[in-house]
């Protein structure tokens, strides 16, 4: 096939209209609607995080335990997200969006009806794992869902937007859940948070698309290891998601652990209360809003190959300026900008692997990506912050930021840069 040409089933697999006179994202409404019900989805996530914690704290008065819960859907995310792109990509997106909702809907809802009358511990311990396999199971899913909602050339805003809903949640959503908590009762929150899941799959009984693969070649009941390695193989033929999946895994590996690095910085060696970290974590948010705000336009005025390595390379600079600094107001700016580079970044990586890959398989590309580049990332947060005990933030966050702007700087030298590599898709991985 040649370069530059699209075969007849990754044409299929985008919708029509690419040209520059597409119409508003706002007047499609299956998009609003998409959008409400994301943010919906998003909301319950957090709100949980917060909530079932609470709720067992609550209940042993152990942090040991309250640890264990969180811990759990961690690992449990982490292990469906192996195969979430191979039911992504064989069954139908409509209804697994809806399955992954309602089982949450149910799975919290029995948590405050039992709590009307006993506290079995066990019954937490059972249904966050179960809810967190369906949590990964609806993030993949969802990302395999918004081609098929809005044009090739909106997609990127699209991303921004909802990638704007996430940074809303990860601040309304534990707010909310303590506010509910301290006055109801943790079992109440759960109660709320069941209810965001069940309009969330109301919400996408209204979203019109076609959710179902989009080849008769689609995977079939098989080779599981094999289909899940078709995702891996499609990134490593892909001129330009190869060198980015490595690059980030690098990337991921040194920052993953910054927000401890920051709040050990400000709450240890600068001295200053929670609520001061509070500040300095919500400026961080402010970057994220940032980055769903521009990123649209960066990508567009740049290319993706100058947007990601300038967003990865000034997010260098920042991360160095952190450990430099000793003044909160300056860190919280570093933050901001860190967060908003990362998110620029985040957003048109994602993009980019929604625009070339073929739906059939976009999926298990999806899982792939998001398991080989965060496979690193507890590991380098675990070094990282053991390393800040020993020798200090400050030279940790000089070398993180060093690194990350090197790593960056290599893209460079690979194929991110070449004019329309990022538009053309690779061959055809079975």
């Amino acid at each position: 096939m040649p370069s530059g040409e699209l075969s007849e089933d990754q044409d299929q697999a985008r919708p029509t209209g690419t040209g520059g006179g597409s119409p508003s994202l706002w007047s499609n409404p299956a998009y609003r609607i998409f959008l409400g019900v994301q943010t919906l989805s998003a909301l319950g996530d957090s709100f949980s995080y917060v909530a079932l914690p609470l709720l067992v704290l609550h209940t042993t008065g152990s942090v040991l335990q309250m640890g264990l819960v969180t811990g759990l859907t961690g690992v449990a995310s982490i292990l469906t997200g192996l195969f979430a792109g191979v039911i992504a990509d064989r069954f139908d997106r409509r209804r697994l969006l809806m399955l992954a909702d309602g089982a949450r809907c149910l799975l919290y809802l029995v948590i405050p009806l039992v709590w009307i009358s006993a506290s079995p511990l066990w019954l937490i311990y059972t249904v966050v794992p179960i809810a967190g396999c369906f949590s990964m199971l609806f993030q993949v899913t969802y990302v395999t869902v918004v081609p098929a909602i809005v044009k090739p050339d909106q997609i990127t805003k699209a991303n921004g937007h909802l990638y704007a809903t996430y940074a809303v949640a990860s601040v309304a959503g534990p707010a909310l859940a303590g506010f509910v908590a301290s006055s109801a009762g943790p079992a109440a929150a759960i109660g709320i948070d069941s209810a965001t899941f069940a309009v969330s799959a109301l919400g996408v009984l209204l979203v019109k698309f076609d959710g179902r693969p989009r080849r008769s070649d689609a995977p079939q009941h098989g080779n599981i290891r094999g289909e899940f390695l078709a995702g891996a193989k499609f990134l490593w033929a892909h001129p330009v998601l190869r060198p980015l999946t490595l690059l980030l895994s690098l990337i991921t590996f040194l920052i993953y652990g910054l927000t401890d690095l920051v709040i050990y910085l400000v709450k240890d060696e600068l001295g200053h209360p929670d609520t001061t970290v509070g500040w300095v974590l919500t400026a961080g948010t402010v970057g994220s809003f940032i980055a769903s705000a521009a990123v649209a336009r960066v990508r567009k005025r740049l290319g993706f190959g100058v947007a990601w390595i300038s967003a990865f390379s000034l997010a260098g600079f920042a991360v160095a300026g952190i450990g430099l600094s000793g003044s909160v107001p300056v860190i919280a700016v570093l933050m901001m900008t860190t967060l908003m580079c990362t998110g620029i970044a985040g957003i048109s990586s994602m993009s980019l692997r929604q625009e070339v890959t073929p739906s059939h398989l976009l999926g298990r590309v999806t899982s792939s990506f998001w398991t080989i580049h965060t496979a690193l990332g507890p590991v380098g947060a675990a070094i990282t912050t053991a390393a800040a005990a020993g020798v200090g933030v400050t030279t940790v966050c000089l070398v993180i930021g060093v690194v990350v702007l090197a790593i960056a700087l290599t893209g460079t030298l690979t194929g991110i840069t070449r004019p329309h590599a990022a538009d053309r898709p690779a061959g055809e991985v079975a």
